[in-house]
């Protein structure tokens, strides 16, 4: 197959030749905002690459919100890459048999791994057993890459080592989808897939109103509606929020990240709640969970030069201790979101206000 170029010539998508245009995707730094955690101490602009150009005033007011109420607090609760192996057996015996045999070799495990990379470590391992067919989910610290490359070499390396000291086993695929990779699954929220990252910050009564023209109690009663009840109704999965894939996608393009991660990376929850304020009347507590992000300083992706220069502005291509990088990445990606969903909702409190907006932005925008 053979694509046109815009001077007419042909190139062939097969080789590397082809890949000498850039998608243009318009992009502005918005904020700045203060974050307050172990990995950043300071207040950041978020880059955000989109299309929907509301998006930005959006997560602007939500900045300027946060840094005046004192800033997002963010804690990084764990991080890991996965990949899942799938192999096979004649019986159920042979593979459970094995399973048990591969979980108490960690220490061989972990030799495989360090041939594969410098800065793979293998953290644990995790299995399912359906009829005779073996997953295992291997789950890897990757440094400062998202890892996706890095654990799947890993993975092909512990593959042929466990097809060689088991040959009753059989390979099936080097992804069992158990992993689980741009897919919509329980298994990442339970066990974590990327950085698990918790964003918060508390608003007074006072800022509320004049920020977001709301309340509190407005909030807190749409969070419970909307995002938990209404996620309830439509059947989704380990997600409770109005649109995190919206400041991800936004976020992970202007800073060379798949964006094909958002599928996983949008599954996370808000938590809103009333708190007593020091003048009596209702703070509002306000938390967004994110246990997927997957996000990288370094691999494919990052040479691109406004990659390198959004990475550079947010701090991220300091010499650190390997992996410092992209955890400093992956808290500044949830301020972000905990910004934009902030912003919307107060906006969905507010009947119309939503619309008027997207049509006096939008509308303005394609005015020129």
């Amino acid at each position: 197959m053979r694509w046109q170029n815009r001077d007419n010539s042909s190139l062939d998508h097969h080789h590397d030749d082809t890949i000498n245009q850039i998608a243009a995707i318009p992009m502005r730094i918005v904020g700045p905002v203060k974050i307050i955690s172990n990995e950043i101490n300071e207040e950041v602009g978020l880059p955000l690459a989109t299309l929907e150009s509301p998006l930005w005033p959006s997560t602007h007011r939500g900045a300027r919100l946060c840094t005046h109420a004192g800033g997002i607090k963010a804690t990084i609760i764990d991080e890991r890459m996965t990949r899942s192996i799938l192999v096979e057996a004649d019986s159920v015996a042979e593979v459970h048999a094995a399973y048990l045999s591969i979980k108490e070799q960690k220490a061989a495990l972990q030799a495989i791994v360090s041939q594969t990379s410098r800065f793979a470590k293998l953290i644990d391992l995790h299995a399912q057993i359906v009829g005779s067919m073996l997953y295992l989910r291997f789950e890897l610290v990757t440094g400062d890459a998202a890892g996706h490359n890095m654990v799947t070499l890993a993975s092909d390396r512990l593959l042929d080592w466990i097809l060689t000291t088991y040959p009753h086993l059989r390979y099936v695929s080097i992804s069992g989808n158990f992993c689980t990779d741009k897919k919509v699954s329980a298994v990442n929220g339970l066990y974590g897939r990327g950085k698990n990252v918790v964003a918060e910050v508390t608003i007074s009564h006072a800022l509320c109103k004049r920020f977001l023209k709301s309340t509190p109690e407005k909030i807190v009663n749409l969070n419970i509606k909307k995002n938990l009840l209404g996620s309830i109704v439509a059947g989704s999965l380990r997600s409770a929020n109005a649109h995190f894939a919206n400041m991800l996608l936004g976020f992970y393009l202007a800073t060379g990240q798949d964006v094909a991660n958002i599928i996983e990376g949008s599954q996370g929850i808000v938590h809103a709640e009333l708190r007593l304020g020091k003048d009596g009347s209702h703070d509002l507590y306000f938390s967004v969970t994110l246990p997927n992000l997957i996000v990288g300083t370094v691999g494919n992706g990052k040479t691109l030069h406004f990659v390198q220069e959004n990475l550079r502005l947010l701090g991220c291509t300091e010499k650190r201790e390997p992996g410092m990088n992209a955890r400093r990445l992956a808290i500044i990606a949830a301020a972000s979101v905990l910004c934009g969903e902030l912003s919307l909702l107060a906006a969905q409190t507010d009947q119309g206000e939503l619309m008027r907006s997207h049509l006096r932005l939008e509308r303005k925008d394609n005015e020129g």
